[in-house]
């Protein structure tokens, strides 16, 4: 049994503010790194913001062969963990919910969420499953709604994954959050138990318009328990160390 310290960034909400975002992710980065951090996940539509109506995720969405995301990638740093980062996506007009990974400012691959809600209808639909590995560590990307699925992470499971990774972003109606509140880790726990799999996930934290966003991020078992999270409705850095097997 081996294992690779991984960490989920429980984050502020930025929306529309591509500058603010990448200076929080590269002072994440930064404290990552100094804790001997491998992997570092951040939430969905981190990046620019989880933007769902049409207008507003065109204004910000970015070509991932683009100079405009080259100068992006070009502010992460060129030391330090791998990162996962949520971001939206724009691909020949098509608009993606997409989750990029990087490594040492270096664009290693992406994920496209392949199951979307119906306030998502600006988006289209991913259909691959890659799997990336850092320090012998195999993983696959699943993004918040992807997990109520089985076959998703049973995909990541066939192609010999250890571990899920969940960008997530459940800023909702403080009802609606309530009544979810339990429900996040109870479906993740599910999947984990189907496949054997790991599970980390990162959220955004606060509140805006009525809405609130408490989390959770945690690191899941191959059993579903929750053997690590961070306290709801807190900014901070979970950091947990993985077993897997070779």
């Amino acid at each position: 049994m081996e294992s690779v310290r991984i960490a989920a960034a429980q984050t502020p909400e930025f929306r529309e503010n591509i500058g603010a975002a990448l200076n929080y992710a590269c002072e994440t980065a930064a404290l990552a790194g100094s804790q001997g951090v491998a992997l570092l996940v951040f939430p969905e539509g981190f990046l620019q913001g989880y933007l769902t109506e049409e207008a507003s995720a065109r204004r910000v969405a970015l070509d991932i062969t683009s100079p405009k995301f080259g100068m992006v990638l070009e502010q992460l740093p060129k030391t330090g963990p791998m990162m996962v980062i949520g971001l939206i996506e724009i691909e020949d007009g098509r608009l993606f919910n997409t989750a990029i990974v990087v490594e040492r400012g270096v664009l290693v691959g992406r994920y496209r969420k392949a199951h979307l809600l119906s306030a998502e209808q600006a988006f289209n639909a991913g259909n691959d499953s890659p799997i990336f590995e850092i320090d012998g560590l195999k993983f696959g990307i699943n993004i918040c709604f992807d997990t109520n699925f089985p076959e998703a992470a049973r995909k990541i499971a066939d192609l010999g994954a250890s571990l899920i990774v969940c960008p997530s972003n459940n800023m909702m109606r403080r009802d609606r959050a309530q009544t979810f509140k339990e429900l996040h880790n109870a479906v993740r726990g599910e999947r984990c138990r189907e496949t054997g799999l790991w599970l980390i996930s990162s959220d955004v934290t606060g509140e805006r318009d009525g809405r609130v966003a408490w989390g959770p991020t945690a690191v899941l078992s191959p059993k579903g328990q929750v053997v690590a999270q961070l306290p709801l409705e807190e900014p901070g850095l979970l950091v947990f160390e993985c077993p897997y097997n070779r």
